[in-house]
């Protein structure tokens, strides 16, 4: 089809169910005045306005960081190909006005002109509530805070209005950077608490559908699945005043309708398109694509450990020689990834992560494991993903369940909506699954805390526990907060080796992280979040 008969296909479709709104949209941004307002379409949409909430997915992310502030946040650098990225080691203030790191503490002095969005000063009241609700509240937010030591509320003290100390319950080299992760936001505690009750002593319903924070956007309108629209909050003091003062995000889960509304001119942003548009789109030019690596980031094949066949370590050493790796990178991902597979056998191991490790797709070994295993007619199973991102997570489900047929093993795939995916995976029931996990804060020691640690957070999705893999996490992180180079070194390549022998999960590549945009739009930032950042985008 020719792109101008594919358009007008699309515009047909517009008048239809597929895009029923955006022309509206459109005119009533054009009144608004189009410079300054951002339109973005994405498959996907939050099924929560609040990090702290049970099961917030990652389009969740986004809100938050837009809607909230923190205390600190990232000075930013040039990254690949001169995009601006976040530099992991140097923090400045965004509520903090000024902040002095002691030995065993760091105090903040508040910026004392910041505001709420209902107009109510931020006070250190505020932040101590904020930060011992995200260390009590339970699930993600209080795992992450603990990623950097940071556990209990009276580790957050008030010194008088403006003032605010953490005290460390010990030295941990991820403390600081973890304050200037999405979830130590500060929330408008006297809000919440209007709002909250005794059995949601938290305020989590109320967030769930509002925003209360201080931050440079609040959310006016949500529907869920619909859209998203934010305005600027023009008495925000976290950093210069945005220049986008709206911000419209439309979810339009046909990726052919998003591709058309960006090339029309209809939609200014859009991301989680298949690989193959974004290529081509590089190709015409007429769109900016940026493309750039996930920090810390892999999409795996993970399997449930707890649970046969896949508690044996030959059955998933069998799938890690049966993945189609190649075949993946070239009709999925159209070469937009790092390969994290095929590494050479005399290869040393790096104190890094991501790196390849050494399966490669061999049917053949992949068969005789199975065979030791007790598997030779190989067995039934499902493999799910998350539908949020079904453009790269179904031809790479369909690719696997052709590979494994090859064994004798027959895979249902489960396709699991994007707004209970969070939910599924802290169940861990799935037998076998596709997913992505990037790291925050990027050091390996942090992605492995996360993943293969026995005290088994949300994202450890395999249920999978070793005493010495434990052992080898907990060494290097007491070693980077003492700068003991040597164990921290040794440590590392451990738990990179244990990983791979144990091979609980199957890392497939290193994605790519792709956004199109118009020409005109300038101020795209790379975040270890991986989402939008409107506070300094700009319209030209």
């Amino acid at each position: 089809m020719k792109r101008r008969d594919f358009l007008k296909s699309v515009s047909g479709l517009a008048a239809g169910a597929a895009l029923p709104a955006m022309p509206s949209v459109v005119s009533s941004a054009k009144a608004d005045a189009r410079s300054e307002t951002l339109l973005i379409v994405s498959e996907g949409g939050p099924n929560n306005l609040d990090i702290h909430g049970v099961g917030t997915n990652v389009p969740g992310y986004e809100v938050s960081w837009n809607c909230y502030d923190r205390l600190i946040s990232h000075e930013m650098k040039s990254g690949p190909g001169g995009v601006p990225y976040y530099d992991r080691d140097k923090f400045k203030g965004e509520l903090a006005e000024d902040f002095k790191i002691d030995d065993m503490s760091v105090t903040f002095k508040l910026k004392k002109n910041a505001k709420f969005h209902d107009g109510a000063p931020v006070t250190a009241k505020d932040v101590k509530w904020s930060l011992d609700r995200a260390v009590s509240v339970g699930g993600f937010p209080t795992f992450q805070m603990s990623a950097g030591s940071l556990t209990k509320p009276e580790q957050f003290v008030v010194i008088d209005d403006h003032t605010v100390r953490v005290d460390f319950l010990k030295k941990d080299r991820l403390t600081i950077p973890d304050l200037a992760v999405i979830v130590p936001c500060i929330v408008n505690s006297e809000l919440v608490k209007k709002n909250a009750s005794e059995k949601d002593p938290w305020g989590l319903e109320f967030t769930k559908q509002q925003t209360a924070g201080s931050g440079a956007y609040k959310v006016t309108k949500w529907t869920a699945g619909t859209e998203v629209v934010m305005e600027r909050n023009d008495d925000w003091v976290g950093g210069p005043l945005p220049k986008i003062k709206r911000v419209i995000w439309r979810m339009v889960p046909q990726a052919g309708n998003r591709r058309a509304l960006l090339e029309r001119g209809d939609a200014d942003i859009s991301y989680e398109l298949p690989f193959k548009d974004f290529q081509e789109m590089k190709a015409n030019g007429k769109l900016n694509v940026v493309s750039l690596p996930f920090s810390n980031g892999i999409q795996y094949i993970g399997m449930n450990v707890t649970k046969p066949p896949f508690d044996n370590p030959k059955v998933r050493q069998a799938i890690a020689y049966a993945m189609p790796y190649q075949k993946i990178m070239d009709a999925v991902l159209f070469g937009l990834g790092n390969p994290m597979f095929g590494a050479p056998k005399d290869k040393p191991t790096e104190v890094a992560w991501p790196q390849p490790h050494k399966f490669n797709t061999d049917m053949e070994k992949a068969k005789a494991l199975l065979a030791e295993a007790g598997y030779a007619n190989g067995f039934e199973t499902t493999i799910s993903f998350d539908l949020n991102f079904a453009g790269v997570n179904e031809p790479l489900c369909v690719l696997v369940q052709e590979s494994l047929a090859q064994l004798g093993i027959k895979t249902t795939i489960n396709k699991v909506p994007g707004a209970n995916w969070r939910t599924e995976l802290n169940k861990k029931e799935m037998p076998l699954f596709t997913n992505v996990f990037s790291g925050w804060l990027d050091y390996p020691e942090y992605f492995f805390y996360w993943c293969y640690h026995g005290n088994n957070s949300v994202f450890n999705t395999m249920s999978y526990k070793s005493a010495e893999m434990d052992k080898l996490i907990d060494g290097a992180r007491a070693a980077a907060s003492t700068g003991d180079t040597a164990t921290y070194d040794k440590d590392v390549k451990g738990f990179v080796d244990l990983a791979f022998t144990d091979i609980p999960r199957i890392p497939l590549y290193q994605p790519f992280v792709n956004v199109a945009m118009q020409k005109n739009i300038s101020g795209y930032q790379y975040w270890f979040h991986r989402r939008l950042d409107y506070r300094a985008m700009a319209k030209g």
